[in-house]
């Protein structure tokens, strides 16, 4: 019964997104705003319904069969409801009609508000169709088994329980900022007013992302047992792309704002996120490549995907180009000036985004076309890896990061470059000291000096310009800087630390493989592990061969345990590492198999991974400081500020990031 009252609800849901769609296209007023709260409310009702279904095991509903188990913990019963394609689609539909149940309620009312309602409407519609019509999460088996399938096994992880809701609220969230573009386009009302009101649903859409995509890295660095945590997949660079173009929207959204300008090219990136975080969901659940984070591989249903990827993309691009040539340009400004610097910001950003995108569907397009016979196999086995992203991506990034501390200590309309170099000296200085230090302890390698300088320039960048806001008053006026002010510095911080850690621990991370037999010892890099032999053992639903080793290092005497995991419903192993964490990194132990030619010997893989952590932790902070700007907006009263910024001077603005983050 739960499924069934699920599966109206979802009905309900299309049917109220659908009144929504016309009526805020069309009148407008009250009755579509009912409507988006009340389609939200269905939504989440259906979403409550499925996992009901989960955690009663109800094995007559199929997705429940085939992704559930009793011996599945509570959690993983929870999270199993959305750790499949129909699920997760269930989730993608509740967060869409959620946006517009929070826009209704929070939006004042106009016709920016109306419009945007129906377009959400729309795509909310759109996504309830092909959840329904082409993958029900509430379809009935008329032979229910005892037991169920069980949940992927990689996917039994608390990181990937929370990753999916975070990575949605970022992807969908784009969705309702495209739709306030295309509803300031219908409009043609792309102005300030616009900008002040689109820029808090992309700075928590983008902060939101961002958590996602690390929760994503964290889990793949200790669940996969690779030990990197970022491998260029085509999934994570489905949700990279829309980031990178995030990341240009809200720093364009704030020019926008500010000063007027770039009204086109902010419309555009809304409209561009929007057609990527589209093409995501096509990679992720079309089939079309192979990857641990995919979750369909059904051809068919990749075929509607690709259909509707067409008409809301092709839709959406056609909108831009008939409405766009009809808005206003903006003020002129200098080239060297705020303005110029976040152009600067924007086109190193989109360009990193094509370049992302040309490394994931080249392999693909070049895989139909030697299946076409149009091109030889050879040529269509063509791969793109590592190697191509650190070539054309890492020199960009970089270049755009040393930009921006300048770009944060840049008036508007225009600039005087020499005294914003007299005033960061100390940065580069910091900067240059640190590299050369880095560079003597890691081998003097090149990329590792280099990155380490920008980090640190991008670090001391943010304390110099924290340090001239406050002014004489010195650190007696740290409390009362604005919140704004806040959310940039840690935003950027965690930028300059992520980028150090990036680069520390691809460039000296070490790794090496050792055969032993219980008892025997082996030394890496100062540490010491003796292995005490492997034991059996069992967990909730699965059996586990445990390793223990005896690690020691400065006094440090503690036995870890890595396991190589066997869970005999799903029939799959997965390795579950062991870290042992410092103040300089990881220390990095998964156990392989047992040698065929060495009786009593196992394999046994040790890495060291230094700085792990601020790889992690900068990503964090990168969100944390959107969300603190997030707040600072939302605590301004609309009416107020709107008449503080049309009246004040913009050079006095103080919630301006430059390139990295948003304020």
């Amino acid at each position: 019964m739960i499924a069934e009252l699920g599966h109206l609800l979802a009905f309900l849901a299309l049917a109220a997104a659908c009144g929504q769609t016309v009526l805020g296209l069309t009148t407008g007023g009250e009755t579509p705003r009912r409507l988006a709260v009340a389609g939200g409310m269905f939504a989440t009702a259906a979403m409550v319904a499925l996992i009901i279904s989960f955690v009663r095991l109800d094995f007559s509903v199929a997705l429940v069969a085939q992704n559930s188990h009793t011996l599945k913990p509570l959690i993983y019963r929870i999270a199993g409801a959305w750790g499949n394609h129909e699920g997760s689609m269930l989730m993608w539909c509740m967060i869409m009609a959620g946006y517009g149940s929070a826009a209704a309620l929070w939006m004042s009312e106009g016709k920016l508000r109306d419009r945007a309602l129906g377009v959400q409407g729309l795509l909310t519609a759109g996504s309830f169709a092909y959840l329904l019509f082409a993958s029900s999460p509430f379809t009935r088996l008329i032979d229910a088994p005892f037991d169920g399938g069980g949940m992927n096994p990689l996917l039994q992880d608390p990181a990937v329980a929370l990753h999916p809701p975070a990575l949605y609220l970022g992807y969908v969230g784009m969705s309702f900022v495209f739709s306030l573009a295309a509803a300031g386009l219908i409009n043609g009302q792309i102005d300030r007013e616009w900008a002040r009101r689109a820029r808090p649903w992309a700075l928590f859409a983008w902060s939101s992302l961002t958590i996602g995509i690390a929760l994503g890295a964290i889990w793949a660095y200790y669940e996969l047992g690779w030990g990197g945590w970022w491998f260029w997949d085509p999934v994570e660079n489905a949700s990279f792309m829309p980031w990178l173009v995030g990341a240009a929207l809200v720093h364009s959204l704030i020019v926008t704002e500010k000063r007027g300008g770039m009204a086109s090219w902010t419309v555009f990136l809304a409209v561009l996120t929007f057609v990527l975080a589209l093409l995501g969901t096509f990679l992720v659940r079309s089939g079309v490549m192979t990857s641990v984070h995919a979750f369909a591989t059904d051809p068919t249903r990749g075929l509607v995907l690709l259909v509707g990827l067409g008409i809301m993309g092709g839709a959406a691009l056609a909108l831009f180009a008939w409405r766009a040539p009809l808005l206003k340009a903006g003020p002129e400004f200098d080239p060297v000036s705020r303005e110029g610097a976040m152009i600067l910001n924007n086109l190193f950003l989109s360009v990193a985004a094509a370049l992302v995108l040309v490394g994931t569907v080249t392999p693909m397009i070049l895989q139909w076309m030697g299946e076409a016979g149009v091109i030889s196999q050879e040529a269509a086995s063509l791969s793109i890896g590592e190697p191509y992203f650190q070539l054309t991506l890492a020199p960009m990034v970089a270049i755009l990061l040393l930009f921006m501390p300048l770009a944060q200590a840049a008036p508007w309309r225009k600039a005087e470059l020499s005294p914003m170099l007299k005033w960061l000296m100390p940065a580069a200085i910091a900067a240059v000291l640190a590299a050369v230090v880095a560079m003597a302890l890691g081998g003097w390698g090149v990329w590792l000096g280099f990155g380490v300088l920008v980090g640190v320039w991008v670090i001391f960048g943010v304390g110099m310009d924290v340090g001239r806001r406050l002014g004489a008053g010195g650190f007696g006026r740290v409390l009362r800087l604005p919140l704004t002010v806040w959310g940039m510095a840690i935003a950027h911080i965690g930028m300059g630390i992520f980028v150090i850690g990036a680069t520390v621990e691809t460039a000296t991370r070490t790794e090496q493989t050792f055969p032993l037999r219980p008892g025997e010892i082996a030394e890496m890099s100062g540490w010491t592990f003796e292995f005490q032999g492997v034991s059996e053992v069992e967990g909730p639903n699965y059996t586990a061969l445990r390793a223990d080793i005896l690690v020691r290092h400065d006094g440090i005497n503690e036995v870890i345990h890595p396991e190589t995991r066997t869970f005999p419903v799903a029939r799959t192993s997965t390795t579950e590492v062991a870290i042992k964490k410092t103040l300089g990194g990881d220390v990095y132990v998964a156990l392989g198999d047992q040698l065929r030619d060495q009786p009593g010997a196992w394999r046994i893989r040790i890495a060291k991974h230094p700085l792990i952590d601020w790889v992690f932790g900068g990503a964090g902070l990168i969100a944390v400081g959107g969300f603190i700007s997030l707040v600072a907006r939302l605590r301004r009263r609309a009416p107020a500020a709107s008449q503080e910024q049309a009246t004040s001077t913009p050079t006095a603005e103080a919630d301006v990031p430059a390139a990295g983050a948003p304020a």
